[in-house]
C-alpha cells in the first residue's frame, strides 16, 4: 500500500489494514512523518515531532502485532497529542515560553493507555498558550494555519490537533476541551471532535487550566474513529479522583443507530442575531436529515444562555489563576537570567514567561477571587452554574438530544479576534455551557460556507450519553456519505 492510500484511511481502517498485513505500522508512521516534513512548515500544526523515536516505536509494535501481543483495533496507528498532555522524556510546552524547556518525568494516564494499545505518537501539537484562546494564535511557538483556507485560523485551543487531522498529518489526535477547545477547532477544520462527559477520561498528566471544566477528548475523521479512541482512553483512574468507571462503547450499535421516533431539541438562543447565515443554513439542513429519517424536531427557549459567557469566564479565570500560581521560576520552567531577590524572580519569570492572554486571565481570576469581589462575582457565577445545570436537566427530560451550531461563524481570518479579546470570548457562546454542566458534546462537519469553509453542527447529550451522540453522528455521516463531509480533507480541495 503506497503512502497516499495510507493517508486516506480512517484510523480504524488503517488499524485493520495493519492487522491484515496490507501495510505495517512502520510504513504508516513513515507516510505521516513524510507528510509532516512536506506540509507542516506551512501549517505549523506540530511543536515537536518524534521522527526517529516514532519509527522505533512502530518497529517494536509491528513485532508485537505479529506475535499477537497487540490486537487492539488501533494497534499500530499513528496519533498526534496536544502539547498540554505530559509525555515522559518528550518536550511538553503548553505553547508557552514558561514551559519552553519542560520535559516531564512521567506520562499522562491517556498517554500510557495509548502506549498500551500500541499506537505511535507522532509528536505534540500546537495550541493556544496554556489552552487560553480560540485561534491557536497565542502560542509562543507561532500560529497554526487552517488547512482549509489561506490566512484562516484553525480555532483553538486544540488548533494544532485539528489542523493535523484536516491536513492528513495524523489520522487521529487528542485535544483538551475547557470551553469548546475540541469542538470549535473541529468545526473550523472540518473534522469530528468529541468533548466527553466530565470524568470519562482521566485528567492526570493534563496541565491544568480550569480543573472543573477541563476534559481530554479525541479528534478524528468520523464517529467510529472517535468511539474506538474513546474506548482506549476512558475509564477510572486512581490518580484522578474526578474520573469515573465507564462502560466500553458498542461500535456496532453506533454504526447501526436509528433516530426514528427520537425527539431533538433546538435551543432558540443558539440561532440568535449575529449568527452567520451560511452557518445557520448548514446546521438547519443537517437537522433536517434527522427529521427526514423519523426524528421529531422542536425548538425551545433556553434564556440562561445569556449568562453563559460571564459565568464561564469568571469560573475558568478563577481556576486558572490558582492553577498557574505554581509557575514561579524556581522549580521548573522559565527562570530569568538576572534577578535581585526572590520577589524579582517571581515577577520576572511570570512577566517574561507568560503571554498577554494568559496574563489577562490571571488578572481577571485574581480580581473575581479578591475579598471585596468574591461574593459579587465568583459566588454569583457558581449560582448561575446551578441554574444552567437545571436548564439542561429540563431539556433532557423532554429531548433525546439537543442540537445547534458549534460556533456563530466559520473560521475567522488571522488576527481578527486576537486584536479584540471580547470578540474572541463571544465566539465561545455555543460551547461553554457544555463544560459548565459537564455533559458530552460533539462537533460534526455538516457543510460549507459560500467561501468553501467548513461548518460544524453540535450535538449535546446528557451525562454518559457518548454512545448515543456518536450514534447520531455515525447516522448523519452515513446518510450524507455522497457529499463526503466525513471523508474530505483540506488537502483534497
Amino acid at each position: 500500500m503506497d503512502s497516499k492510500e495510507i493517508l486516506k484511511l480512517s484510523a480504524l481502517d488503517l488499524g485493520k489494514a495493519i492487522k491484515e498485513k496490507k501495510t505495517t505500522s512502520v510504513e504508516a508512521t513513515k507516510a505521516y512523518l513524510d507528510a509532516i516534513k512536506e506540509l507542516d512548515t506551512k501549517f505549523k500544526s506540530y511543536i515537536t515531532v518524534r521522527e526517529e523515536d516514532a519509527l522505533k516505536d512502530a518497529e517494536a509494535i509491528d513485532s508485537k502485532i505479529a506475535t499477537g501481543e497487540l490486537a487492539g483495533a488501533l494497534a499500530g496507528v499513528p496519533i498526534a497529542v496536544k502539547d498540554n498532555i505530559c509525555t515522559e522524556g518528550l518536550l511538553t510546552t503548553c505553547g508557552s515560553k514558561m514551559l519552553g524547556n519542560f520535559v516531564p518525568p512521567y506520562s499522562a494516564t491517556v498517554v500510557k493507555k495509548i502506549n498500551e494499545e500500541g499506537m505511535v505518537i507522532l509528536g505534540k501539537t500546537n495550541m493556544d498558550e496554556f489552552a487560553m484562546g480560540s485561534t491557536t494564535e497565542t502560542s509562543y511557538f507561532g500560529s497554526t494555519l487552517n488547512p482549509w483556507g489561506d490566512n484562516r485560523v484553525p480555532g483553538g485551543s486544540s488548533g494544532g490537533s485539528a489542523a493535523a487531522v484536516a491536513a492528513r498529518l495524523a489520522p487521529i489526535a487528542l485535544g483538551s476541551d475547557t470551553g469548546g477547545s475540541i469542538r470549535q477547532p473541529a468545526s473550523f477544520c472540518g473534522i469530528t471532535g468529541l468533548k466527553p462527559t466530565y470524568g470519562t477520561v482521566s485528567r492526570y498528566g493534563l496541565v491544568a487550566f480550569g480543573s472543573s471544566l477541563d476534559q481530554i477528548g479525541p479528534m478524528g475523521r468520523d464517529a467510529l474513529d472517535l468511539a474506538a479512541m474513546l474506548n482506549v482512553i476512558s475509564g477510572e483512574d486512581c490518580k484522578d479522583q474526578s474520573s469515573a468507571k465507564t462502560e466500553k462503547l458498542n461500535l456496532d450499535a453506533i454504526a447501526n443507530f436509528d433516530c426514528n421516533g427520537k425527539t431533538i431539541g433546538i435551543p432558540e438562543q443558539y440561532f440568535a442575531e449575529g449568527m452567520d447565515e451560511d452557518v445557520r443554513t448548514a446546521v438547519m439542513n443537517a437537522i433536517k436529515v434527522f427529521e427526514d429519517n423519523g426524528a421529531k424536531v422542536e425548538k425551545f427557549p433556553m434564556p440562561i444562555m445569556d449568562y453563559a459567557i460571564p459565568t464561564y469566564y469568571i469560573i475558568c479565570c478563577a481556576e486558572a489563576c490558582s492553577n498557574l500560581s505554581r509557575y514561579d521560576g524556581i522549580k521548573y520552567g522559565y527562570s530569568p537570567e538576572e534577578a535581585d531577590d526572590l520577589m524579582d524572580v517571581y515577577v520576572k519569570s511570570r512577566s517574561e514567561g507568560f503571554g498577554m492572554e494568559v496574563k489577562r486571565r490571571i488578572m481577571l481570576g485574581n480580581f473575581v477571587l479578591s475579598s471585596g469581589y468574591y461574593d459579587a462575582y465568583y459566588n454569583k457565577a457558581l449560582q448561575a452554574k446551578s441554574m444552567i445545570k437545571k436548564a439542561f436537566d429540563e431539556a433532557f427530560s423532554k429531548y433525546d438530544v439537543v442540537i445547534g451550531p458549534v460556533a456563530p461563524t466559520a473560521a475567522l481570518k488571522a488576527g481578527e479576534s486576537l486584536s479584540d479579546p471580547l470578540k474572541m470570548y463571544l465566539g465561545d457562546i455555543c460551547t461553554v455551557l457544555i463544560n459548565i454542566v459537564g455533559v458530552p458534546a460533539i462537533s460534526v462537519p455538516c457543510g460549507f460556507t459560500s467561501e468553501g469553509l467548513p461548518v460544524g453542527m453540535q450535538l449535546i447529550g446528557k451525562h454518559w450519553d457518548e454512545e448515543k451522540l456518536l450514534g447520531y453522528t455515525a447516522l448523519y455521516q452515513r446518510l450524507t456519505a455522497s457529499e463526503g463531509y466525513e471523508k474530505k480533507s483540506a488537502v483534497d480541495m
